[in-house]
């Protein structure tokens, strides 16, 4: 009877765990439960409440500091131009100037934001791709990245930049703030009121 009843506990073990030692059904769940996680995380509700305004153009205003010359009176436009899994990619134009696009990139639960600045021949400005990573889950209405590593060589002067993106209801707002100095550069975009889309940035046709 002992050995019979010891046969059938191993039987069931090995039934329950299979050869490796883990509870049939429950392999990979300790992925299944890292990659859930990812996706809702702050920073994944932000991506996607973000991706759903793509292929629209809005317009802008600064509504935060002072407006530099480049910037007076000119209209401002922002176009979500395309969206993945991965990237969007945000061309913001000032008057006739489609030099500027925001890169964001989604990674792992983390987003980058890249300035890619180009010439009207389409090659890259001197200052271009600097930016940083938000560096936790984030919040669905907010991300914040600080000056990279890469921008600190590209710029020393911008090595203490913040620069933050927020999503509050229909508005979006791209932040800047220079850490210890009282540079601040805020824009404005109703998000419902779409407008024509412009042409692509230089670079990007």
């Amino acid at each position: 009877m002992k050995t019979i009843l010891a046969t059938a506990l191993l039987l069931t073990l090995s039934i329950r765990f299979g050869s490796s030692g883990e509870p049939l059904g429950q392999r990979g769940t300790n992925d299944q439960i890292q990659v859930s996680a990812i996706d809702t995380t702050g920073a994944k509700q932000f991506w996607d409440a973000l991706a759903l305004h793509c292929g629209k153009a809005f317009a802008g205003e600064i509504v935060g500091g002072p407006a530099g010359e480049d910037f007076k009176g000119k209209a401002l436009v922002m176009h979500l131009r395309s969206c993945n899994d991965n990237e969007i990619l945000i061309p913001f134009n000032v008057g006739d100037n489609r030099s500027r696009t925001w890169v964001l990139k989604y990674d792992k639960g983390r987003i980058e934001l890249k300035h890619d600045h180009r010439q009207r021949d389409g090659g890259p400005d001197t200052l271009t791709m600097y930016g940083g990573t938000t560096t936790n889950d984030g919040l669905p209405h907010l991300a914040v990245f600080p000056a990279d590593g890469q921008t600190a060589e590209l710029i020393p002067a911008a090595a203490p930049n913040v620069w933050w993106i927020t999503i509050d209801g229909n508005t979006f707002t791209y932040n800047l703030r220079r850490l210890g100095t009282d540079r601040l550069f805020s824009v404005a975009f109703d998000l419902s009121r779409p407008i024509e889309v412009p042409e692509p940035s230089w670079g990007w046709e």
